[in-house]
C-alpha cells in the first residue's frame, strides 16, 4: 500500500481510464498436467493442450514495478513460436492486466509488437479485422498475486469448455494510452460466444489462447 500499488476502492480496473492500482484477492488453483498421449490412453477429460510456453526477465529497471515492453514482446514471440501455430488463429489472450495506468498500456504495446513480429514470420501482411479478445480475470476476483497466473489459465480453460468469452469488469471508459487500432486485439467487455477461427478451406480450428503472468521485479511468463 505504501508503494502506491493498491486501488483505492479495492477493484482491478484493467484497461480503464480509471485504473489506479490493483485490488488484492485470495485463492489457489490446481492443474493436473499430463502428456496428451497418456491422457488419451487413460480416458481423461482433456480441458486443453499446452502447445508452448516461455519465461524471461525484464532486466534492470527504473523501479520494482516498472515493466519492460520489449522483454514482454520477446516472451510472447517465444511462446507462440514454440507452439508453432498461425497467429491469425489465436482467439483470446488473458492479459496480466493488473489495472495500473502504466502497466496496462505497456502490456498492450508488448502484445502488439509481438504479434506484428509473429505475423511477419508467417508471411502475413496486414492484420485485417481484430480477431483476438483481451481480458483479465483480475477484474472479477482481484489479483491473487502468487496464484494469479493459474487463475488466468483456469479462466481460459473454462471459456474453451463453454465456448464463451466473458467480459472484464470496470472498463467502461478505456485508458487513452491503450491503443488497439491496427492490431489484432479488441477488449472483451461483455459475454459473447467464442467463435472458432476457420482456415482457408473453411475447417474449424481449435480455440487457441495465450495467458500472460508477470511478477513484479521483472519476471515474465506466457
Amino acid at each position: 500500500s505504501r508503494a502506491g500499488m493498491l486501488s483505492v476502492d479495492g477493484r482491478c480496473k484493467t484497461f480503464s481510464v480509471g485504473a489506479d492500482g490493483y485490488g488484492r484477492g485470495e485463492g489457489v488453483g490446481i492443474l493436473v498436467l499430463k502428456r496428451l498421449s497418456a491422457a488419451v490412453r487413460d480416458g481423461d477429460h482433456v480441458y486443453g493442450v499446452v502447445r508452448g510456453s516461455a519465461v524471461n526477465h525484464g532486466g534492470r529497471a527504473n523501479s520494482l514495478t516498472a515493466p519492460n515492453p520489449r522483454a514482454q514482446a520477446d516472451l510472447v514471440v517465444g511462446a507462440w513460436s514454440r507452439a508453432g501455430v498461425d497467429p491469425r488463429s489465436v482467439g483470446y489472450v488473458e492479459a496480466h492486466g493488473t489495472g495500473t495506468g502504466l502497466g496496462d498500456p505497456v502490456e498492450v504495446n508488448g502484445l502488439k509488437a509481438a504479434f506484428a513480429e509473429l505475423y511477419e514470420r508467417w508471411g502475413v501482411s496486414g492484420v485485417g479485422e481484430a480477431h483476438c479478445g483481451l481480458g483479465s480475470v483480475k477484474t472479477n476476483i482481484g489479483h491473487l498475486e502468487l496464484a494469479s497466473g493459474v487463475a488466468g489459465v483456469i479462466k481460459v480453460l473454462l471459456q474453451m469448455r463453454h465456448r464463451t468469452l466473458v467480459g472484464s469488469l470496470h472498463g467502461e471508459s478505456v485508458n487513452p494510452y491503450v491503443r488497439l487500432e491496427g492490431s489484432p486485439f479488441r477488449l472483451v467487455r461483455e459475454r459473447e460466444p467464442w467463435q472458432a477461427v476457420r482456415d482457408e478451406n473453411g475447417r474449424e480450428l481449435p480455440r487457441r489462447a495465450g495467458v500472460s503472468s508477470f511478477g513484479f521485479g521483472g519476471a515474465n511468463a506466457h
